[in-house]
């Protein structure tokens, strides 16, 4: 009976050192592949980002000085004007019977007054031998002084009959862009009315207005005079940047929104600015010297805050929790936690618990492609390193 127990015993030892034998060993886990970036310092600019719209820095709504018919229209709707250029013409025929009719009272008044000096020299002359009274001299120096008021009359009727001929041919107020044409050719046009013919806006230089925080109201009002550089972007599009300066700071804040309402100017030679339009706003207020920077896309935010990822040197993976005091572009500015010159994970972050293994894309790679060559770049088989194979 004890050997039948110790047979067993001896059997069911060996089999359950075969089964142990038998079991695969644990795989070790595979490391991440992420990509990384180094820590650095920089001197980034302190940005103020905005949206602000598009305004002319002058607008001409053009309208008749004199009524008339509208007899020509000189431009076509859409052109670039300069100032000067002749832009409508009213029917001028009734402004020039209008001038004629006006010099005619001139030249008479002209003849009479100088009959009438003519008499009072004559008049002078007798009043100084006592051949005619005072009072008759007195008459006809009234004269002479009543017709000279009466051509000063005249002239002015002439000079205002030569403006309302001048008025008949509209030119450009301002140099810029025509709008429609809002009144054609043919139709009667009012002088005085609120009649507008066409609205100019001045294209180059223009304006940009756009809010900032109440908060940042004294850093802009402290470099007031300075040559602070402003840049402009289509919404949506940041490939065509103008470059401009600050021009213009609100005198007052606006209550109800907190913000305070600056103008930037620009040349916009190209006309790639247009009045009305929504342009995403870059106001660059200084440069910081030296900071700590992080690419953002290396800042994850989660349940304990603000961290991020750091390589070391064995290949794993650390969470740090950091404070980002700014973001500029592309680049995070840190308060510290990080030092120069570590790598921190900028893809794969999703992946990661502390001290997860990884593999650096592109690195691991380069370093497998070397491995796998040799000196010439022949490859070599690595798997029968140091076997020589055998002759036939």
């Amino acid at each position: 009976m004890t050997r039948a127990c110790a047979r067993i015993t001896t059997i069911a030892s060996c089999v359950i050192a075969v089964t142990a034998c038998g079991k695969p060993a644990t795989p070790p886990t595979p490391a991440v592949p992420v990509g990384v970036a180094l820590v650095r310092r920089a001197d980034v600019p302190l940005l103020l980002q905005a949206t602000g719209s598009v305004e002319p820095i002058r607008t001409a709504a053009v309208q008749a000085q004199v009524s008339g018919q509208l007899s020509r229209v000189r431009f076509n709707e859409g052109d670039n004007v300069t100032e000067g250029q002749v832009l409508f013409e009213i029917d001028p025929r009734p402004f020039q019977a209008s001038l004629t009719l006006a010099q005619g009272p001139l030249s008479r008044d002209r003849s009479q007054w100088e009959a009438a000096q003519r008499d009072l020299q004559r008049y002078q002359a007798l009043a100084e031998k006592e051949y005619v009274t005072q009072q008759q001299l007195d008459q006809a120096r009234t004269a002479v002084n009543a017709l000279a008021g009466m051509m000063r009359s005249d002239s002015a009727a002439i000079e205002q009959a030569k403006l309302n001929l001048q008025y008949a041919t509209i030119r450009a107020p301002i140099s810029g862009r025509a709008g429609s044409i809002l009144v054609k050719e043919g139709n009667q046009v009012r002088g005085g009315a609120a009649q507008t013919l066409v609205v100019i806006n001045q294209i180059s230089p223009i304006l940009v207005r756009f809010p900032v925080p109440a908060a940042y109201f004294d850093a802009v009002r402290r470099r007031d005079g300075q040559s602070l550089v402003v840049r402009a972007a289509p919404v949506g599009d940041s490939t065509h940047v103008e470059t401009g300066a600050l021009v213009f700071l609100d005198n007052a804040v606006d209550s109800l929104t907190g913000t305070v309402a600056l103008k930037a100017s620009f040349p916009n030679k190209a006309g790639a600015l247009w009045p009305g339009a929504l342009e995403s706003v870059t106001l660059q207020l200084d440069v910081e010297k030296n900071v700590l920077v992080v690419p953002t896309s290396a800042v994850q935010t989660g349940q304990s805050g603000t961290v991020i990822w750091v390589v070391d040197s064995a290949k794993k993976a650390r969470v740090v929790r950091v404070t980002v005091l700014r973001t500029a572009d592309t680049l995070s500015v840190l308060a510290g936690g990080v030092t120069p010159g570590q790598r921190v994970v900028i893809d794969g972050q999703l992946r990661l618990t502390d001290g997860s293994r990884v593999s650096i894309r592109g690195e691991d790679a380069a370093a497998g492609g070397r491995e796998g060559r040799g000196e010439a770049g022949i490859p070599i088989d690595t798997g029968s390193r140091g076997r020589r194979k055998a002759g036939p």
